[in-house]
């Protein structure tokens, strides 16, 4: 039988409350329209990763030497076969940015995907016990957040050596301690609440207490910086790319293409300008969709 819970004068499943918690949650964050066009640019930026196989008309490291530089279709010495031009070795723009959006997802997933379990653990720790266990966790982080997250980056990559993983790697351990501030903060708070009270009665144990009963409840904040973190993440790897310390060529990075088309800037505009609209339209649509995350998901912020 499952648990119900009862409201005045009405008694409702787990069920029906987690699908109340849902429609609310999507009432607050269509409110905020430029949420809803970024989650429908995300989408779409998704399903083109997803289905790049099937979309990009061309492989994206096929070179076409007879077609050094073709600038897009609408211009003159457009051809029907490159819809958006090609490079300086007669690479297709368009499927070169279509598999980009394969980089940039992986990378992102990855960086927030190790970033936000080590800094809840980071985090948890540090505001579950205090004292001095707190005190030199938090200087550490204090330590890291000292330095530009770009240029501490690049000395990490430079220890690492250059490469798409070493770069996932330095960028992540950049974005740790935004999470575990964020996690020891909540924590803190939560701690002084009745049921944490309750359960440490009850005989839960530390671990419990941390994982079971207290992050549960701190995870609204963590996934809103775990989205706008995202959209960092891939624009921190677009820079280390561009300065050739992230994905290596022939690569078809959004900042890598940046960097091989930096000496055709004047010559061929499209191949600098559209890798950097895409980055740019991305990592808009990202921190929109994360404004409406914040929005919906904190109750301070919600409209009545």
């Amino acid at each position: 039988m499952s648990d119900v819970t009862t409201i005045p004068g009405v008694r409702l499943s787990d069920a029906a409350i987690r699908r109340r918690m849902l429609a609310d949650f999507w009432f607050y964050f269509r409110q905020n329209r430029g949420a809803v066009i970024g989650l429908a640019v995300f989408v779409l930026l998704v399903l083109i990763a997803v289905f790049a196989a099937v979309i990009a008309p061309h492989d994206p490291t096929q070179q076409y030497r007879d077609a050094l530089l073709v600038p897009p279709v609408w211009q003159d010495g457009g051809r029907a076969a490159f819809l958006l031009g090609t490079d300086a070795v007669g690479r297709d723009m368009l499927s070169r940015l279509i598999y980009g959006a394969q980089y940039s997802l992986f990378i992102g997933v990855v960086v927030v995907s190790i970033a936000l379990v080590g800094g809840i653990v980071i985090g948890l720790v540090a505001g579950f016990f205090g004292g001095w266990v707190d005190t030199v966790i938090m200087r550490v982080m204090d330590v890291i957040l000292a330095f530009p997250s770009l240029l501490l980056a690049l000395v990490l990559v430079a220890i690492l050596g250059p490469g798409l993983t070493n770069a996932m790697i330095a960028i992540a351990i950049v974005y740790q301690p935004h999470f575990a501030r964020l996690t020891r903060a909540a924590v803190m708070s939560e701690l002084r609440r009745e049921y944490v009270t309750a359960a440490r009665v009850a005989g839960a144990g530390n671990f419990r207490l941390m994982f079971k009963t207290i992050l549960p409840n701190c995870l609204a904040p963590l996934i809103v910086q775990a989205t706008l973190s995202f959209s960092s993440a891939v624009l921190d790897a677009a820079a280390l790319g561009f300065l050739g310390m992230g994905a290596q060529p022939p690569a078809s990075e959004w900042g890598t293409m940046l960097a091989e088309a930096r000496e055709f800037i004047l010559r061929a505009w499209w191949v600098v300008t559209l890798p950097g609209l895409t980055i740019l339209v991305s990592v808009l649509a990202i921190n929109l969709m994360g404004d409406g995350l914040r929005d919906a998901l904190d109750p301070k912020l919600k409209r009545s």
